[in-house]
């Protein structure tokens, strides 16, 4: 898959890794490769076999510094795909996971992509921030402001967002901005780990557990969650995978997914 200019994209097997390749500009995205990202998240949303993407950055320096400010000061404004910040940041009916290989630095815009990614798992010598504030201006453009109030412990994402400082993988861990921070040679095993274990439940189940979690935040109360009807987890139900899951395990055999 080679027709993009600053995105490599590479299947293997049931994962799709997604490389934003601006290492020159410690992988800033210009509006071009924030419609590459986009267009490579369109192409993971619509082939079944393709069942997790990785989004990570070129090199070893930076995961994504966010936008490139000298393509955004040619025309003073953003200009992202409908799917908004890295083709991500505005995305809601993607069911299937996406997680961020965080190889180094992530700022700004940087984080607000590791913040809409389902999980995240960090190169140690990996930096966060959102500096936004010091020149003026607010992590609004990839929803950062809003993903981070619901995502982390509220006094933790307003350290983050007020004081505009940088932190490493180790204090984003122990925040929950990560799920993981391990040696830099060690991230693209322990990624395809934990793609590996996803991969290893039934598509519609995942689908479902996904849905279900972020469509029940939507709701006023842990008892309306509850009652509430959810169409994916109803299909799950009644698929073909969750009568193999338990025939399998009956049977002491691994499932065969057919993902229906």
């Amino acid at each position: 898959m080679s027709d993009y200019q600053h995105v490599l994209v590479e299947r293997e097997g049931a994962i799709l890794w997604i490389t934003i390749n601006r290492p020159a500009s410690l992988n800033a995205l210009n509006p071009l490769a924030h419609h590459e990202v986009s267009a490579a998240l369109d192409t993971f949303a619509a082939e079944p076999e393709l069942r997790v993407a990785v989004l990570t950055g070129a090199g070893d320096r930076a995961f994504c510094v966010g936008s490139d400010l000298k393509s955004r000061a040619e025309r003073n404004a953003d200009d992202h795909p409908p799917t908004g910040f890295a083709g991500i940041s505005h995305r809601f009916d993607l069911p299937k996971p996406v997680i961020a290989a965080v190889n180094g630095l992530a700022l700004g815009g940087g984080t607000e992509i590791v913040a809409a990614c389902d999980m995240a798992i960090a190169a140690d010598h990996a930096e966060f921030s959102l500096p936004e504030p010091r020149v003026g201006l607010a992590a609004l453009g990839g929803g950062g402001l809003q993903r981070l109030a619901r995502n982390m412990p509220l006094k933790h994402a307003m350290d983050l967002v007020l004081t505009g400082r940088r932190i490493g993988a180790a204090e984003a861990k122990a925040m929950g901005l990560i799920n993981d921070a391990v040696p830099a040679a060690e991230l693209k095993a322990r990624v395809r780990q934990v793609a590996e274990m996803i991969i290893a439940g039934a598509p519609l189940a995942i689908e479902a557990s996904k849905q279900v979690m972020l469509e029940s935040l939507e709701m006023g109360s842990l008892q309306g969650s509850l009652r509430a009807i959810y169409p994916a987890a109803q299909r799950m139900l009644a698929s073909e995978d969750a009568k193999e899951g338990q025939r399998a395990f009956v049977e002491k055999r691994k499932p065969r997914w057919q993902g229906r």
